[in-house]
This record gives C-alpha cells, sequence and structure tokens, in this order.
C-alpha cells in the first residue's frame, strides 16, 4: 500500500552533496616564466622522470633558444642536476615526508639550487619555480620551501665527514668514501668541489685543416699547443669552423692521450673502442695523416658516426672496423695501440652532471672484465718493441688495469681539466 502524501505543496528533493574533495583545484600555467628557466626545468624533469642524460636532454630542451638564455639554462640545469643530493636533503629539512611528483620536484629543485648556489637569485626566482610546478596542486608547497628558505637560510653540514662532505658537495656517499680512502680527505674535499664547478670548454685546432682557415677566425681563447680553451659561451656545433673540421670539442687531458701514444708518420697504429673519434682524428693529425689508424667500435650507429667524423676532419688514414674491442684480433700487428676502454667516467662529472647518480660499486665491477678482456686483445695486437697506452676518464684506482710507472693522471681540481689516469708500456723484442 502506498501512504498517502502529505498535504500541501511537495517539497523539492534536498541538492545532490557534492563529492569531498581530496585537494584543492590545480591551479592553471601562465606565460611569466623565463625561457631560460623552462628549459632547465625541462631537462632536470628528464633527468628524474625519464632517467635522461642531461647534456642529451639539453640540446633538445634550449633549441632555439638566444646564446645567452642557452647558457643560463644549462647552467640552471646542470647546477640542479648535479646538487640532487644536497637539495634533497635540504627538502627533507623543510618538508619532510611529503610526496612529490617529478614536475614538482624539478621546480623545487631548480628553485632551492638558486636560492643556495646563485648570487643572482631574487624573489622573481621564486614565482618562477612556484609558476613551473604548475598546473600540479603541488605548486603550493614550492611556495611554502622557497618562502621559508628565503626567511630561515638553512646551513650545509660541514664536510669534514664521508656523510657530510656528501651531502655538502652533492656526490654520492659511496663515491665520497671511495675517494676518502684512495686519496685522503684534504685532496678529495677539493675534488669534490671541483666537481660542482662549469667545466671550461676546449677545442683542438686540427692541424689537418691548416691553410683552410684564419686564425682571427677562431673564438677568443687561450692556445696551449694544438688546444684551445674559449672564453666564455660559445656554439661548436653551430660553427662553420666545427663543420669544416677546423676545430672540434675535446678536453685538454683528452688530447694529451694521443700525444702521449706518440704515433710516428707511416706507422701502423690500432685504437679500440674509438667512437666519437675525437682521439683517432688526432692520431691521424699527429701522423701528418700517412699510414694507418684502424679505429674499432662496436656500435654500428656510432660506428657511422666516426666515420663521419673522420671525413669531417680530414682524417682519411682512418679506417674504421665495427667489432668487438674484446675479441679484436689480426694477423697484421701494429706499431702502437691505444685502449680507451668504457669506464666509469669519473673524472667527467663537470661536463656528465648526472654521471655521479648512475654509477655504482657494482658497474665498476662489471666495467673491470670488460677493460681487462679489450687490454687483453690489444697485448695480443701489439708488435714486439711496439708501444701501449691505455687510457681512462676517471678517478677509480681498480679501473687502472694496466701497471705501469710511466704514466700520468690529471685531477679537475689541480690541472682545470677532466681526470684521467694514463699509463704506457713498450713491449718485449
Amino acid at each position: 500500500m502506498t501512504p498517502p502524501r502529505p498535504s500541501g505543496r511537495p517539497r523539492k528533493p534536498p541538492p545532490a552533496k557534492a563529492p569531498a574533495r581530496l585537494t584543492p583545484p590545480a591551479a592553471p600555467r601562465t606565460s611569466t616564466v623565463s625561457p631560460a628557466r623552462r628549459a632547465a626545468w625541462d631537462v632536470v624533469l628528464r633527468t628524474l622522470a625519464d632517467d635522461a642524460y642531461a647534456d642529451r636532454a639539453l640540446t633538445t630542451a634550449a633549441e632555439g633558444l638566444e646564446p645567452r638564455d642557452r647558457a643560463l639554462a644549462k647552467q640552471l640545469a646542470f647546477g640542479a642536476v648535479q646538487r640532487r643530493g644536497t637539495l634533497d636533503w635540504v627538502i627533507s629539512r623543510m618538508a619532510p615526508g611529503k610526496p612529490l611528483d617529478p614536475p614538482v620536484r624539478a621546480a623545487l629543485h631548480l628553485g632551492i639550487y638558486e636560492q643556495l648556489f646563485l648570487t643572482t637569485a631574487d624573489h622573481a626566482s621564486v614565482d618562477q619555480a612556484v609558476e613551473l610546478a604548475k598546473p600540479n596542486y603541488g605548486y603550493t608547497l614550492v611556495n611554502a620551501v622557497l618562502r621559508r628558505l628565503q626567511r630561515e637560510p638553512i646551513e650545509l653540514p660541514p664536510d669534514d665527514t664521508i656523510a657530510g662532505a656528501a651531502v655538502h658537495h652533492s656526490h654520492p656517499q659511496w663515491l665520497v668514501a671511495l675517494w676518502w680512502k684512495q686519496l685522503g680527505a684534504e685532496t678529495t674535499r677539493a675534488l669534490l668541489k671541483s666537481g660542482n664547478e662549469p667545466a671550461e670548454l676546449a677545442l683542438r685546432i686540427n692541424t689537418l685543416a691548416a691553410g683552410t682557415y684564419d686564425e682571427a677566425d677562431l673564438p677568443p681563447g687561450r692556445r696551449e699547443d694544438d688546444a684551445l680553451v674559449v672564453d666564455g659561451p660559445f656554439d661548436v656545433a653551430g660553427s662553420s669552423l666545427f663543420r669544416a673540421g677546423v676545430i672540434t670539442p675535446q678536453s685538454r687531458a683528452a688530447q694529451r692521450v694521443s700525444a702521449y701514444l706518440a704515433p710516428q708518420p707511416g706507422e701502423r697504429v690500432l685504437d679500440l673502442c674509438a667512437a666519437p673519434g675525437g682521439k683517432s682524428t688526432h692520431l691521424a693529425a699527429l701522423m701528418g695523416d700517412t699510414g694507418t689508424v684502424v679505429a674499432v667500435e662496436r656500435h654500428p650507429g656510432r660506428a657511422r658516426a666516426l666515420g663521419a667524423a673522420c671525413a669531417r676532419m680530414h682524417a682519411t688514414c682512418v679506417e674504421v672496423v665495427t667489432g668487438d674491442a674484446k675479441h679484436y684480433a689480426t694477423d697484421e700487428l701494429f706499431d702502437r695501440v691505444l685502449v680507451d676502454p668504457p669506464c666509469s667516467g669519473l673524472g667527467t662529472l663537470r661536463t656528465h652532471p648526472d654521471l655521479r647518480w648512475r654509477m655504482t660499486p657494482e658497474a665498476i665491477d662489471g666495467l673491470v672484465v670488460v677493460q681487462d678482456a679489450i687490454l687483453a686483445a690489444a697485448q695480443a695486437a701489439l708488435k714486439p718493441g711496439g708501444t701501449l697506452v691505455y687510457s681512462t676518464c676517471t678517478i677509480s684506482a681498480a679501473e687502472d688495469r694496466l701497471q705501469s710507472e710511466d704514466r700520468f693522471q690529471t685531477l679537475p681540481h689541480v690541472d682545470g681539466t677532466d681526470g684521467f689516469s694514463v699509463a704506457r708500456v713498450s713491449s718485449s723484442t
């Protein structure tokens, strides 16, 4: 039986109750962010979310920027990636336990980096970091942390212990411990500090291109033999000098390696693990492009790029061989052999800011096995009385696989260039 309807005007049903909102609405982006900061944020975000390489991500993110904006984007992006450990330490104290989506974390990294490490930081940098975090509602956290950091400056732990130095200089603790044991505390602290400084831009002037350019066309800088350390920013890849094979980017430490092998005109020289070709083309230049340089590269794509680099650098005596250096064998032995195997790259942390967060002790253990196999192949390919040079761009005693007193090492904080360890031996006659 249906109950009787109440007398009078029927009442309207109550309005549906709005569902509870778990978070406030997202804020829209605005267009107030500078092109340089936008590009830097994209680089930092990609390294966090996609494990991208910072230098490659910058090439894409900064495409089309004016030189000044590109330089600023690089400074911000590389600095924030290098200082990731320190920045996360600050976040853990300013916003403990707060979950951060990668876009928010990237914006916060940039904002904290500017606040702590750049003298040009101002209130506008805070506002721009907040805008970068939008539309994610985490922008409110970015604003709160950066405003608090302005009011309450934070002091980093002293670097007189391994743990403190790891935070203070933003390097993984295992690496600090490795260098602390290998080099001592004082040298380690100097090395850690230098790892966060901008890398110099060094070019090699190609002697095989002599007579094709005017010295006045070269960018301003300091000359050291064939090396030119450039003053200020310079777009190498966009330069007509680069396209003509007059210059190529190569650190001063790397340029010492081929000269240390001392190849002579007309000799037969082997370069194992040769891509991208800086040392192969340097060997050809030192030989006056006479004789033969056999350049071995395992990856077909890198081998093609190596061939293109040799053509650009006028190195016609280089023969590119696609093959695995660990298994390289030949019936025609070589006068000189250069071994430049895969290594941890710990001497290049200025140039590759994300590398410190990628490398692990376990990875080094695996690299040592590969290095030994390549070195054995190199020794088998050397003529009696020939010369072999073993070179790594790292600061890791475990990777010094060729034992010889005839050697040199470069350290970034001492030499201003990449950290290399290079050894030389002559085979028995």
